[in-house]
């Protein structure tokens, strides 16, 4: 039976995230013209995509998966030596340069905002670097106002969705009593009025209800935000740039999201680099590359995180949305086993670091096992017990066994000793 719950010691809920509810989530790089996207993105990806100095060079979306760097994962790979690794990714996309009016269509906009609206998260890159070979749509350096000027173009595309739902829900009310329309009806007009006083819909303190509506729409400025800002390699070396406290206040006033400074030139030249003189340049030069924090920061705004499972075949990273139960994060392995699921056994990555096996983790009680309500924490090592029939069906369809006689084995003998082969559990070290 799965262990009840202690109601006592129940933390208190989340808020509810905005945005779509899967693990396959992405980001998009965004910002005007020159200010470093694509440059960027073929840094992250070591991808051949074109950074040519002229705007909307990038027409569509290119896209990539990056591998995210994670000590926990690399110590998992140490210790078991698997014959296959698998990591988290962060997808990624570099999205063309906005102009202003690209609400109405400026520089290819529409093409562009319908591209910002199929990813799930923005990294906004600002230029914070003055080239004069290096051309600025607005003819000079502000990032602030470049700041505004994206910002608004996405807030004002968000305007127009909501006046044209506006639009369809009233027209729907007069040939229905449907109580939900009244409802979503109210709910967009309060969004609209929040969106024409100048404020994102991210930054909203939205109830439940009202959040189960705004994610059916994907709206702009519901996206979480990292800030990028690229710097010369001079300035990013003594950690300071005339532009960077100004970009500080502004962002602490419109939300206070992550600002992540880098070079993306440096970027560039360490990826270009063999990774001896890569690391030999960074230590003489006293720096490092922002772009493993970059990576990371990203994963984490889109909110996602991901759970282990380990053996000597495979050390892996299944990755989930935050705030996602045991049930579902048992989903990520194979539907069956959301549909089936009994309890979860958990160990906390820090907990086996610290004690070196299994065996010492349940030997100190910090093996815990956690029910249908339990909230899937990152890092976390779980071993899934689910109901006995789906597991003999699972195995059988994905031919790893050819037939079951249920009557020769338990859950405790023959089955356990496949789901260990198949890393399911994570065996003692």
């Amino acid at each position: 039976m799965p262990p009840k719950a202690a109601k006592s010691k129940e933390a208190a809920p989340e808020r509810p995230i905005l945005g779509r509810f899967s693990s396959h989530l992405k980001i998009g790089i965004v910002g005007l013209p020159n200010v470093g996207k694509s440059t960027l993105f073929n840094t992250l990806t070591k991808l051949s995509i074109p950074a040519e100095n002229f705007p909307f060079c990038t027409i569509e979306p290119n896209e990539a998966r990056i591998n995210v760097p994670d000590e926990r994962f690399d110590w998992l790979c140490h210790s078991f030596k698997p014959k296959s690794e698998v990591s988290a990714f962060l997808e990624i996309h570099d999205i063309a340069g906005l102009v202003k009016g690209a609400h109405q269509g400026q520089g290819l906009g529409n093409n562009f905002l319908s591209n910002i609206s199929a990813v799930d998260g923005i990294f906004h890159v600002l230029r914070a670097f003055e080239d004069p070979d290096i051309i600025h749509v607005d003819d000079s350096v502000d990032p602030v106002r470049d700041l505004e000027v994206i910002t608004e173009e996405l807030r004002l595309k968000d305007v127009e969705f909501m006046e044209r739902k506006l639009e369809d829900l009233e027209k729907s009310m007069k040939r229905s009593n449907d109580k939900q329309l009244k409802i979503e009806h109210e709910c967009c007009q309060r969004v609209k009025g929040w969106l024409q006083d100048g404020k994102d819909v991210r930054l909203g303190d939205w109830k439940a209800a009202d959040v189960e509506i705004l994610n059916t729409f994907q709206l702009l400025t519901a996206k979480p935000v990292v800030y990028l800002v690229n710097m010369n390699e001079k300035d990013y070396q003594r950690k300071k740039n005339k532009f960077l406290p100004k970009i500080h206040a502004w962002v602490q006033e419109h939300g206070g999201e992550p600002i992540l400074p880098f070079s993306c030139l440096l970027e560039k030249n360490l990826a270009d680099m063999p990774e001896d003189e890569a690391a030999k340049y960074c230590e003489e030069n006293k720096i490092q590359s922002a772009i493993p924090k970059i990576i990371k920061t990203g994963f984490a705004a889109i909110n996602l995180i991901y759970f282990f499972t380990a053996g000597p075949d495979e050390v892996k990273c299944w990755q989930i949305r935050r705030q996602t139960k045991a049930p579902q994060a048992a989903g990520a392995i194979h539907t069956d086993f959301e549909r089936g699921f009994i309890c979860a056994e958990v160990m906390k990555f820090d907990d086996l670091k610290e004690l070196g096996n299994e065996s010492a983790v349940k030997a100190a009680g910090k093996y815990k096992q956690e029910g249908k309500t339990y909230i899937v924490q990152d890092a976390d090592i779980i071993f899934f017990k689910f109901n006995f029939v789906l597991q003999v069906n699972w195995f059988i369809d994905k031919k790893i066994v050819e037939r079951v006689d249920l009557h020769q084995f338990n859950s405790s003998g023959l089955l356990s000793s496949i789901l260990m082969i198949h890393h399911l559990r994570l065996p003692t070290i």
